[in-house]
């Protein structure tokens, strides 16, 4: 069951999106929230966000975008902005969004977004992870999780080290130690580190196959060594 929340100040606004995702997919579970103060004391777990950029004032939708994001224990949900000012339209991919929805909402727009948005959820529940879907550019991006050596903290911010470039966006690790646990393990506050490419490690840190050290904690390091030995047993290596 695919978990959908609704954020708009106004009643008539939240029942019209609600109607329109209930006629295009019957399959979720909506919830309506008229401010950000409502939806941070929801439970959350949201798997797909409509939300209203002004709310109550101009730029609480932002904020509440922001505030989600910085939640690194909860799953993070797709987000799509509605707004009626196409000022506040850049703004949106600051945060990772979507998509986002110009007010009056057009119900064929709607539906298209919707759709690719329903896809991109289903896709990561149904296969196993082989990839990792970013926004990236105001575009979602699909990186192989083979081509990345570690993800680095920065900030709001994570740097993914690839084989053969550097990709930073927005999103906070310890979202992403959850997404991708299995075959990444957070041995710092501040690196995700790919278990297929750990070459040796030591009680101080963790060299990598393109010759990286990284620093791991010291709280990290038998946890590590459990879960890396069972990784290489279990034939993951890359060689």
């Amino acid at each position: 069951m695919i978990r959908i929340a609704v954020c708009d100040n106004e009643t008539d606004a939240r029942a019209y999106l609600s109607e329109l995702v209930r006629k295009q997919y019957a399959e979720c579970e909506i919830t309506e929230y008229y401010s950000g103060e409502e939806y941070l004391a929801g439970e959350g777990g949201f798997d797909l966000v409509f939300l209203e950029m002004k709310l109550q004032t101009p730029g609480d939708g932002m904020k509440l975008a922001v505030e989600i994001r910085n939640r690194e224990c909860e799953k993070q949900p797709l987000i799509v902005f509605v707004t009626a000012y196409e000022k506040y339209v850049y703004d949106a991919f600051d945060v990772g969004a979507f998509q986002y929805l110009l007010k009056p909402v057009n119900e064929r727009r709607f539906a298209l977004v919707l759709k690719r948005a329903i896809e991109q959820i289903l896709s990561g529940m149904r296969r196993p992870k082989q990839s990792l879907v970013i926004q990236y550019a105001g575009a979602s991006k699909a990186i192989c999780l083979d081509n990345i050596y570690y993800a680095e903290s920065q900030g709001h911010k994570v740097i993914l080290h690839l084989k053969d470039e550097k990709l930073e966006y927005y999103a906070k690790i310890g979202a992403l130690e959850k997404e991708l646990c299995g075959q990444f393990f957070r041995i710092h506050k501040g690196y995700l580190v790919n278990l297929a490419f750990v070459d040796g490690y030591s009680k101080t840190a963790v060299t990598l196959t393109n010759g990286e050290k990284l620093l791991i904690s010291r709280y990290k390091y038998t946890e590590f060594v459990k879960e890396y030995l069972a990784y290489v047993e279990n034939g993951n290596r890359t060689d």
